[in-house]
């Protein structure tokens, strides 16, 4: 209450001057009805007071209250009354979310039934369900860090690639939460919506502690940080194989301890930490955080415009002009009935035509029902193609999301193309809707990155083609070499292409399980950080 009334302002201030005039008319109104004022000068007092019939006493409502209380909205209605902010059109009205997940190997200790990861994935999916569409990226780290998916609303993808998660497909043993945190950094530095970081892990160690004080010290950063602590202060071995465990020289089992301390230590450093609950307490504190953090970002932003609220204000003075039927306060309600009856539309006019039609727009029905999750009666509502299309898409009809999509050729319809197009997995027609998106805009992130992915996905089959222009024979050798039979003029060439290339090739041509994808990704991507 104490950040709405804080906010309040209005937009146009100099239309208050109008509210002077509502007690301007009233005392005049008084003055005018004073009789006594008004026969004083003709009539003798001791007279004029027998003369004067006294009015019963008590207080009621007369018009020249309600016509001073319409003056008065009015005059408030039109300064434009506002506390909060306008996000722009096609902005994302939930706050994005990057997740960074620990995969570090004590994160297969048994404190938590099964193993800490595993609980820490059924928290990671009761958090999405809970976002109900917001954007969520997912990287995971150990001694590497590694993005395993660019923001997306799709929590089937997202599941699909957090059930093959595992410590065993990182490429370096180890933590580095601060390497974490500077390439999810890196990642968010171009995202125009302010976002959160939330660490999923065992612990942060006390080496990167600088690092964050440093993220959360920065004036020009506008996104923040929470942690979820995984484990138990009591602690529990680390399962290295179905009844194997870690163990130190001497053969004892290592056990891996949750610092609860060390975790709400750093609320001294303005990041939140919880731990995981056994009910949703814990995933609903994150959400909480993670929309409070936008809000309160956009409203300090200044590009952003306020809305301007008083338009709420036309309801009752709808109200009061109502009492305007007729002279005095007595309304024919049946002769209102019908005079509606005259202006409504007819059926034959305008079949679907209902009253709430009188105060919003169709688009402004769509949107309504949009946030309330009723997307099919928002698909029905909208007109424009954009928002016909999403709702579309949020509902499940992808074909009808597709058609719609395609009447307007803009970079945003090209991109919701291919997102509908990679759901119903034609992905080579995805991949052209992505490129045609970032023909028309250019750069843009997530379009690259999604068409990266669903490049990624193509069968071997289809990338036949490529692979066989990729690997002509009319490159030029980069090295020789011949047989033993050299003499009798046989020989073999050996084709040496450039390792980004092969790695490129290699990768689009891969047809196996998500985990052993990551793990053949993240050991590319490491090799690459050792030989730049």
């Amino acid at each position: 209450m104490s950040e709405w009334w804080a906010a309040l302002h209005f937009l146009r201030p100099q239309w208050l001057w109008l509210l002077l005039t509502a007690p301007v008319i009233y005392f005049s109104f008084h003055i005018r009805d004073d009789v006594r004022a008004r026969w004083k000068r003709y009539i003798e007092p001791d007279l004029l007071d027998h003369l004067i019939v006294a009015r019963k006493r008590g207080w009621r409502v007369r018009p020249i209250h309600m016509i001073c209380l319409f003056i008065i909205l009015g005059a408030v209605a039109i300064a434009g009354p506002t506390w909060k902010r306008e996000q722009p059109p096609f902005t994302e009205d939930k706050a994005p979310l990057v997740i960074a997940l620990d995969l570090s190997q004590t994160m297969d200790a048994i404190d938590l039934n099964p193993t800490r990861l595993e609980r820490a994935k059924l928290k990671l999916r009761d958090l999405l369900k809970l976002r109900n569409g917001g954007r969520t990226a997912l990287f995971v780290y150990a001694g590497s860090t590694h993005m395993v998916l660019p923001f997306t609303t799709d929590f089937s993808l997202f599941d699909l690639y957090l059930s093959s998660l595992a410590t065993s497909l990182m490429p370096r043993e180890g933590k580095d939460s601060a390497q974490a945190l500077a390439a999810i950094s890196d990642f968010l530095k171009d995202e125009p919506v302010p976002g959160t970081i939330l660490f999923v892990t065992d612990g942060i160690e006390s080496h990167a502690v600088p690092a964050f004080r440093q993220f959360t010290a920065q004036k020009d950063n506008q996104n923040s940080i929470l942690v979820m602590g995984v484990g138990t202060s009591g602690g529990g071995p680390i399962r290295i194989a179905d009844n194997r465990f870690l163990t130190d020289s001497f053969g004892r089992r290592i056990y891996t301890k949750l610092d609860v301390n060390a975790l709400r230590s750093l609320s001294h450093i303005d990041i939140p930490a919880t731990t995981l609950t056994l009910n949703d307490d814990d995933i609903g504190w994150v959400q909480r955080r993670v929309q409070h953090h936008l809000n309160a970002v956009e409203q300090q932003s200044s590009k952003m415009r306020w809305i301007d609220e008083g338009y709420w204000i036309t309801i009752p003075l709808a109200a009061i002009a109502v009492l305007w039927f007729r002279k005095g306060w007595t309304v024919r309600w049946v002769s209102a009935m019908l005079a509606c009856l005259f202006v409504a539309p007819s059926s034959h006019a305008q079949s679907s035509f209902t009253w709430i039609d009188l105060w919003l727009t169709h688009d402004q029905q769509g949107r309504y029902y949009y946030e309330h999750g009723d997307f099919q009666k928002a698909a029905d509502k909208f007109e424009d193609p954009l928002w016909k299309g999403l709702s579309f898409a949020r509902g499940g009809d992808y074909e009808n999301a597709l058609n719609t999509f395609a009447l307007v050729d803009s970079a945003e319809a090209w991109y919701n193309q291919g997102n509908v197009l990679a759901h119903l997995g034609k992905y080579p027609e995805a991949v052209q809707a992505y490129q045609q998106a970032l023909a028309r805009r250019q750069p843009w992130p997530e379009a690259q990155d999604n068409l990266s992915l669903v490049e990624s996905l193509i069968p071997k089959a289809d990338k036949k083609k490529d692979k066989e222009q990729e690997t002509a024979p009319d490159l030029p050798p980069d090295q020789t070499k011949f047989d033993e039979k050299g003499k009798k003029g046989n020989k073999t060439v050996q084709i040496k292409l450039d390792p980004q290339k092969m790695a490129a090739i290699w990768m689009r041509n891969i047809q196996t399980t998500p985990a052993d994808f990551l793990r053949r990704r993240f050991a590319m991507q490491a090799a690459k950080e050792n030989h730049p």
